[in-house]
């Protein structure tokens, strides 16, 4: 049953909730603590994607198993993956988180490397897939460069594919933290070449069923289309920074409407 809102009173709810959420308090119980823990802009890069990817599940696991890939690569991610030398990949051997095993870290990891020894980082990659075509090319570009070498069919179900209908969610949320700013703690800013107002909110079941209850979101899947038909109703509130309303529906969703997973 949807919440009886004007729209105005919609946009004061929303916004309400976005003041609630998006602040410092947010952060220590959410995965964007991990990249958090680090000051430099690639180790920020690096961190944040490996604890996007693992954001499903328990959220106390996907942070613990974030910090434990994060200690295997100390004291810099960036600086390990410019470094390593083959032995030194050999504890990632045995990393698991739920489904995610050895063989797809050590993909991750060495197509990461190679991706900042040669296609100048994630940044860039993500960013000239975004710009030809929007959210969805930057997702995809991401994926076509982590699985341009050699890997197990396997690993490729880890990372979203808009062109078939994932909703990419953790891969959006992933793409606020980099390029959102607003002064406020949470989300990074430290993509300059991606504009926020083009961003996609990130879309869950716990997303989504707060948008349905508040009548944002009609479509029943929560599939990429669903995401772009919430976003495309957020703008109407922001045009300028749409996925600033992810925090309302999070928060709302997970703190309000008791729910126990990401």
């Amino acid at each position: 049953m949807k919440m009886p809102f004007t729209m105005q009173g919609l946009k004061s709810f929303l916004e309400d909730k976005v003041s609630q959420y998006n602040n410092n308090s947010f952060i220590p119980d959410d995965p964007v603590s991990i990249p958090h823990m680090f000051q430099h802009k690639e180790d920020i890069e690096i961190s944040g994607f490996f604890a996007a990817l693992f954001a499903w599940g328990q959220r106390a696991t996907a942070i613990s198993k974030a910090k434990q890939l994060m200690d295997l690569m100390k004291p810099s991610p960036f600086e390990f993956l410019l470094n390593a030398r083959q032995i030194d990949f050999r504890p990632m051997e045995h990393f698991v988180h739920r489904t995610f095993n050895g063989d797809d870290c050590l993909t991750m990891l060495h197509g990461l490397s190679h991706m900042y020894k040669q296609e100048g980082g994630l940044e860039r990659v993500i960013s000239d897939g975004f710009l030809k075509n929007g959210a969805s090319g930057g997702i995809l570009s991401l994926r076509q460069s982590l699985l341009s070498h050699p890997h197990l069919k396997r690993t490729a179900k880890h990372l979203p594919n808009p062109e078939i209908g994932s909703a990419a969610k953790r891969i959006n949320m992933y793409l606020r933290w980099m390029v959102r700013k607003d002064n406020q703690g949470v989300d990074f800013g430290l993509w300059k070449g991606i504009d926020a107002a083009k961003l996609i909110c990130p879309l869950d079941i716990h997303t989504g069923r707060a948008a349905r209850k508040l009548g944002l979101l009609s479509r029943k899947q929560n599939d990429w289309k669903a995401a772009e038909e919430l976003t495309s109703k957020l703008r109407e509130f922001d045009p300028n920074d749409p996925v600033k309303y992810d925090f309302a529906l999070f928060g709302f969703s997970r703190f309000e409407m008791s729910h126990q997973h990401i």
